[in-house]
């Protein structure tokens, strides 16, 4: 019952922690840095989470070459990060491209060394940003790419328990299973305040608004969102 569960430092990801530790799991964290411009503040995050689970097994990765590679507002300061468009159907900038996949595959590698056979990711698809690495049917086909790029006697598998729950679900969730939502950060652009008009901040704005409770974290505005 040991699991590797991917922890940005997201509210996301803090939830999902909390599931494979309500469930039992010996847990291994994961973090990647990999130049996006939030990091100190993901990485301080990923830290405060682990050490409220109690969590010893950790591994913290350095990954440039994303940021080398670009094409992204969360990578490239060039490119501006986007104000929330709740309504738009469009990838947006801050999409990574193929991000997911090189952690998973860091992460597949490292459940194999430390016999692992789950892993845990916070990904959600009905209520995203609609990046393509975050639909079920990527992780349908991870799973398929983990089981023949491994050793025949091993078995992982991808768990994705938020995969189909509205933003606002992941706190009732989070709610239930008591978690520490002033850990976790959220925010694309700041690594003071959160900005509170990026996607990711708005999405999360309005998760906590519709289910009635304040978010924890401090924000340099809060627009109303419902």
């Amino acid at each position: 019952m040991r699991a590797v569960v991917l922890i940005s430092g997201g509210m996301d990801s803090l939830v999902v922690t909390a599931l494979a530790d309500f469930l039992g799991y010996d847990i291994a964290a994961m973090h990647v840095n990999y130049g996006q411009r939030t990091w100190q503040k993901e990485l301080m995050a990923f830290r405060q989470i682990c050490s409220h689970y109690n969590i010893e097994r950790r591994l913290e990765i350095d990954t440039p070459f994303l940021a080398q590679i670009g094409g992204s507002s969360l990578t490239d300061n060039t490119i501006p990060v986007e104000a929330a468009d709740l309504d738009g159907s469009e990838v947006p900038s801050s999409y990574v491209p193929f991000r997911n996949a090189s952690f998973l595959s860091m992460a597949a590698s490292w459940s194999e060394v430390i016999g692992a056979n789950k892993i845990f990711i916070g990904a959600v698809e009905e209520d995203s940003s609609g990046y393509p690495d975050c639909r079920k049917v990527f992780y349908e086909a991870f799973n398929r790419v983990i089981e023949l790029g491994t050793r025949p006697e091993t078995a992982i598998e991808i768990q994705t328990p938020l995969i189909d729950l509205q933003k606002s679900g992941i706190v009732k969730k989070g709610i239930d299973l008591d978690v520490p939502f002033q850990y976790s950060w959220s925010c694309y652009k700041s690594e003071g305040k959160a900005c509170g008009v990026c996607d990711s901040c708005a999405r999360r704005l309005r998760a906590f608004q519709q289910v009635g409770v304040p978010d924890p974290i401090d924000y340099e505005e809060r627009p109303g969102y419902v």
